[in-house]
């Protein structure tokens, strides 16, 4: 096979184009929810999520969540390229069913909290953070 100088030219190119764009992969977030629930059904509780609604930075966006009596508590920033933030497990010692984290958020995005609570049922709760500039490589 011969290459022309025009077809060289369009292979670097594109060779190019898919080192230097970056490849999205959208996250679904009711798959994530899913895969932390089990599939069970989500009630009301006192899940509580504290995160700034406008970040000038997307770099390190403060998230706080917080439920008495939580099992563990899952935070998901579904836009993100790596969605699955953290997920924190209290002990029956613990102290104060909190965490605190910052995240790098890469758009404007609901940062959504799942708590699992001592029953076995789960609750959620989200907060809508708008990202001026975006802290995963946007």
């Amino acid at each position: 096979m011969t290459y022309s100088r025009r077809r060289t030219l369009a292979l670097g190119l594109g060779g190019l184009f898919v080192t230097v764009v970056p490849m999205r992969v959208s996250a679904d977030a009711q798959g994530l929810i899913a895969a932390f629930t089990g599939g069970a059904e989500i009630v009301e509780g006192a899940l509580h999520i504290t995160a700034p609604e406008i970040a000038e930075n997307g770099n390190a966006v403060p998230v706080t969540v917080a439920c008495p009596d939580a099992v563990s508590i899952r935070i998901l920033a579904p836009a993100n390229p790596n969605p699955e933030v953290c997920t924190v497990h209290f002990g029956p010692l613990a102290g104060s069913h909190s965490a605190t984290t910052r995240i790098r958020m890469a758009e404007t995005m609901d940062v959504i909290a799942l708590a699992e609570m001592p029953d076995g049922t789960f609750v959620q709760a989200a907060a809508n953070v708008r990202v001026t500039i975006g802290g995963c490589g946007g």
